[in-house]
């Protein structure tokens, strides 16, 4: 752990109630009702939406109490009602600003994927040491100098992370003290950061070679 990175009390209050793998689960859970909102549906039961989530009716039923009353037992859920409940919590009820930094081949991939607004993110600015070489269309990349004012200013809280592993751990210092406080990791650095900033990392060799044992 690095020792130098110290929360400031206010930091620590910002731990989420909910436990990670449970956000997760919220998260798909709002994917199957955006599909049955498409299919007209209005109220569905705990065992469907476990169902269509491949989750168990019980933890589907844990998992949505962290979320206060939502149903009633014998008539299911309102379908849009637990939706814009689970948006609600999961800060989809509003377009959230992300800023993604190392605009090489792969952070140029996501700067031009259409698909972020949909699901209720924009980014809104990329940084890179180097930003005169790139081309990213219509989002601005700017100069690793300019990260702490935008960030601050643009109150931005989420970033996403594409720079070589062995610049990952100072970038995502520099993002903490910036004021992010949630960060997707494509680096394949493990980060050691305070526990009040939010890493999901995304190592696609991991994932391919957890898929390679599978197909011995």
């Amino acid at each position: 752990m690095n020792r130098a990175l110290k929360p400031s009390p206010e930091e620590k209050h910002q731990h989420a109630d909910i436990p990670r793998k449970t956000v997760y689960r919220l998260s798909l859970y709002l994917r199957c009702l955006e599909l049955i909102v498409a299919n007209s549906g209005k109220i569905v039961s705990s065992a469907a939406l476990a169902s269509v989530a491949c989750v168990q009716p019980a933890q589907l039923r844990r998992d949505l109490a962290y979320c206060g009353p939502l149903g009633k037992r014998g008539t299911g859920y309102d379908v849009l009602f637990l939706r814009n409940r689970l948006e609600e919590i999961l800060g989809r009820a509003s377009l959230q600003p992300v800023i993604l930094v190392g605009a090489g081949n792969l952070g140029q991939a996501l700067l031009s994927y259409k698909g972020f607004a949909k699901e209720g993110f924009e980014i809104v600015a990329a940084f890179d040491l180097r930003p005169q070489r790139i081309k990213a269309g219509k989002i601005p990349v700017c100069d690793m100098h300019a990260l702490q004012p935008i960030v601050r200013k643009q109150a931005i809280r989420m970033a996403i992370l594409c720079v070589p592993g062995s610049a990952a751990q100072q970038v995502a210092e520099q993002l903490f003290k910036a004021g992010i406080h949630a960060i997707l990791n494509f680096s394949t650095a493990v980060l050691h950061l305070p526990e009040t900033i939010a890493v999901n990392n995304v190592n696609l060799a991991i994932e391919l070679e957890n898929l390679s044992y599978f197909t011995r």
